[in-house]
């Protein structure tokens, strides 16, 4: 049988590009850097809204949806973000056949449009914190682009809040970090992120502390998953953004903005994907349990429907199969490359002694079950699958993770996975030598993996890795 994908340590681009189109997730849009996201692809994303939403509700947030288009005139109120912005704008010139008055920007993240209208909302401390967040898409120009991992449109969610106090916008800046993003990527994307903090060189356009979430991939690299900005009063300045405090007197508001997108869906492929495709962890599975018919026999569909019935009862969310009229080996095959968790095969002669066969993606593993009993091992199976495949991960990060005592280690480490060595060892001369090698300061952090408030806290240890 020939290869469906290209061998991970043969190819590792060339295997993420079979992934996501054998396994029918996304293609190429008709614009250089658009990308289509196909059902498989968009089940995946939607499990991640709903976790992530859940999530960002708890903490106050409300949802909320601002446009599409923004004045440029906006996005030069705020020196620094329009200079770190300006090479990646999508402007438009014309509308309705006729030159605009003025230009306006395809938003690529919405601190200056919200910001104006949270100017207008807050007028006295009894309006704070207000806390926004809005699903949508953004669009930067890319010249070079890889389907979920960089695209010129892409969906994500952006946090933005405002708050009285620089402790507390601080505190929610890492709130964010902790309890939204860290939560969501190792409880439900079962992937160990490191939480630090960005250096000046990494920090996002316009913030005075840039905090992410950086995974480690299959092949030794690192994606950052998801930032969370402490914008101080920067943004409030350029907008004007006051508020009556409780002394008689007016202040300016501290703000934050937050954000993750559709690469964590790339992420997820290249953190647990294997030669045979996706693996997708049970507790963010769309389907969580493939009920397959192998052929026709007696009773076959009827007990692959009682099956599939059952484990939906119980809370499981299981898709059945009864395609018979397509070969059986085509559809596990299918079924492996999008990753589901488990899989039931229902098939004459299993059946005839009251059994069907329980394949786990995670372990491989098929053993026959008593049909009276499929719908305990599966569940059981899938918490256990959650867990090994975080642990999995964990195990593959430390092992390519080792300490280093130069700059010029740590650009050789790097290779294969994470160095981390003293910031003070690195600095900003050693972060420029490594990116000239094309390696970058991921993050920087405590002594014991803790997150620093700011960049001028001593003994700090830095991560350095190839990254996407």
């Amino acid at each position: 049988m020939a290869k469906v994908l290209t061998p991970q340590n043969e190819d590792f681009p060339r295997w993420y590009q079979d992934v996501v189109t054998k396994a029918e997730m996304a293609e190429n849009g008709p614009v250089k850097g658009q990308q289509v996201i196909r059902p498989t692809g968009y089940a995946l994303w939607e499990r991640m809204v709903s976790g992530m939403d859940d999530r960002i509700k708890a903490t106050g947030t409300e949802n909320a949806s601002f446009p599409l288009l923004i004045p440029h005139s906006y996005l030069q109120k705020e020196a620094n973000h329009v200079e770190g912005f300006a090479p990646e704008f999508w402007t438009v010139t014309q509308a309705g056949g006729k030159e605009l008055e003025e230009p306006v920007v395809v938003r690529p993240t919405s601190e200056t449009v919200i910001g104006e209208y949270m100017a207008k909302w807050v007028q006295s401390y009894r309006d704070l914190p207000l806390l926004l967040n809005q699903w949508a898409n953004v669009m930067r120009y890319e010249m070079r682009t890889r389907l979920f991992l960089r695209t010129s449109e892409f969906l994500w969610q952006e946090g933005h809040t405002a708050h009285a106090t620089y402790e507390d916008a601080h505190e929610f800046t890492l709130r964010i970090l902790h309890e939204v993003y860290a939560d969501f990527m190792e409880r439900d994307l079962a992937m160990p992120v490191l939480r630090g903090l960005k250096t000046v060189e990494e920090r996002f356009a316009g913030a005075l502390n840039t905090f992410t979430c950086e995974a480690m991939m299959r092949d030794g690299k690192s994606l950052q998953m998801g930032t969370s900005h402490e914008l101080g009063q920067n943004f409030s300045k350029a907008f004007d953004m006051q508020y009556l405090g409780s002394d008689g007197q007016q202040h300016l508001c501290w703000t934050t903005s937050w954000g993750t997108s559709t690469r964590m869906v790339g992420g997820l492929i290249m953190a647990h994907g294997d030669d045979k495709g996706l693996r997708v962890p049970p507790r963010l599975a769309p389907v969580q349990a493939y009920v397959m018919s192998v052929k026709d026999g007696e009773g076959v569909s009827e007990a692959a429907r009682a099956l599939h019935d059952e484990l939906i009862g119980s809370g499981v969310r299981s898709r059945l199969n009864d395609r018979t009229d397509v070969a059986f080996g085509r559809r596990a095959v299918d079924a492996e490359l999008k990753g589901y968790p488990v899989r039931i095969e229902v098939g004459p002669r299993d059946l005839a002694e009251g059994k069907a066969v329980v394949v786990r993606r995670v372990e491989g593993t098929k053993t026959p079950v008593a049909l009276e009993s499929v719908v305990k091992v599966v569940t059981e199976a899938l918490e256990a699958d959650q867990q090994a495949m975080f642990d999995e991960a964990l195990r593959f990060r430390a092992d390519r993770t080792v300490a280093v005592k130069t700059v010029d280690e740590a650009i050789e480490a790097a290779a294969t996975g994470f160095a981390q060595l003293p910031w003070d060892v690195c600095g900003v001369e050693g972060e420029a030598k490594a990116a000239a090698k094309g390696v970058t300061v991921r993050c920087l952090q405590r002594a014991d993996g803790s997150v620093p408030d700011t960049d001028q806290e001593p003994d700090m240890v830095a991560t350095l890795a190839r990254a996407y």
